[in-house]
């Protein structure tokens, strides 16, 4: 297996063109699952994983896989497996034929070839469809297979683009699962590409955020949820989404260090720690960026009690039953709503005016034009 050191890697389309990867610079241990997110389009997360494999040339900067540079080698030298979103069988081959394959083009004994194909297919639970063509399986089946003829290669590297794209969102909960699987029983480094976060939550060691072919964030996926670095994470790692809100930092007594957030309808008290940041970055008398997570907007008595100075005023809009939670969005003036992330039990009619408290532990404070999270 291998680690992968990525050396301030760039990518230009043409000399005078910005480049669409900037300065991606990072090491990936060895067996971890990695996985890069980010917005559809133009975050560069599958333009830099088509450089580790080889398959787009460096415009600046290294690879190494292992102790190897392989800036300069071919795919097939630098000893990676890639899963692609359409899956790419052959459709007038078998199954087993397709898995198969690459092995026979590297001229191995018939006899490793068939235990193989045979082992992978054990693991992948589609032995029983070895003698089928892919028109006749499932797409989640036809995943499978493309995982298996990555698997019978034996890599020191498993790389993903986007794999579960084509399926039902059903059977994508389900290959999830059975990724996570086969990266705990095969034990390699792989790295995976998706614009789902839900995807990049529930899979990775660790999650890279990409935009605009630039790292935001590189980090465990519960730090980068707690503790994203700017609003962009914030916004785009969760859901619902964080909710922000405008306000200035004020002194509630001049000189006492004691910090309340104001906005034109109400004002809260921030805890010392967070205050303490506030202060260190000269942001009292300025205009910054309050986010807070919608399970930490509560209508319950006791976070009321917690934080009885931390009240928002609110119009009940609309909801949104999701089974176990009910998500209530509140109109808060300014043209800004509020999410609630409440127990289904709580029902309102609209127009409803109503309170909610915000748990100030869990607030977080950015800068109001660079986007960045205030640190304590």
């Amino acid at each position: 297996m291998a680690k992968i050191l990525i050396n301030h890697l760039y990518k230009r389309y043409g000399k005078d063109k910005s480049p669409v990867v900037k300065d991606f610079h990072l090491e990936i241990k060895d067996k971890e699952f990695l996985v890069f997110v980010g917005p559809s389009g133009h975050a560069g997360k599958s333009t830099t994983l088509r450089m580790i494999a080889g398959l787009e040339d460096i415009s600046e900067g290294e690879i190494y896989i292992g102790d190897t540079l392989v800036n300069d080698l071919p795919p097939k030298d630098r000893d990676i497996a890639m899963v692609f979103q359409n899956y790419a069988l052959y459709p007038n081959m078998s199954v087993y034929e397709n898995i198969a394959f690459g092995l026979r083009l590297r001229k191995l004994p018939k006899h490793e070839i068939d235990l193989a194909v045979k082992r992978a297919a054990r693991v992948l639970e589609i032995e029983q469809y070895l003698g089928r063509k892919p028109r006749q399986l499932s797409g989640g089946q036809r995943q499978r297979v493309a995982l298996g003829r990555a698997i019978v290669r034996n890599p020191q590297v498993f790389l993903m683009d986007e794999p579960l794209s084509n399926l039902d969102a059903k059977l994508r909960v389900q290959m999830r699962t059975e990724i996570i699987k086969l990266h705990k029983t095969l034990g390699v480094t792989m790295i995976y590409v998706t614009h789902d976060q839900i995807e990049a939550m529930t899979m990775g060691d660790r999650i890279v955020v990409m935009k605009d072919g630039i790292i935001q964030q590189v980090d465990t996926p519960e730090t980068i949820y707690t503790q994203p670095n700017n609003t962009f994470v914030a916004s785009f790692i969760g859901s619902p989404p964080m909710n922000f809100i405008e306000g200035r930092i004020q002194e509630s007594v001049p000189g006492s260090g004691k910090l309340e957030f104001h906005t034109s309808r109400f004002a809260l008290d921030i805890p010392e720690g967070k205050a303490h940041a506030l202060v260190k970055n000269k942001q009292i008398n300025r205009t910054v960026t309050l986010g807070i997570r919608p399970e930490n907007v509560s209508l319950d008595e006791i976070v009321f009690q917690a934080f009885p100075n931390a009240v928002v005023p609110g119009v009940f809009k609309i909801d949104e039953l999701m089974g176990a939670d009910r998500y209530l969005h509140l109109d808060i003036g300014q043209d800004r709503m509020l999410v609630a992330r409440v127990n289904p039990r709580y029902r309102f009619g609209e127009d409803d005016k109503l309170k909610v408290a915000l748990d100030m532990s869990k607030a977080l404070f950015f800068h109001n034009e660079t986007g960045e999270r205030f640190t304590e």
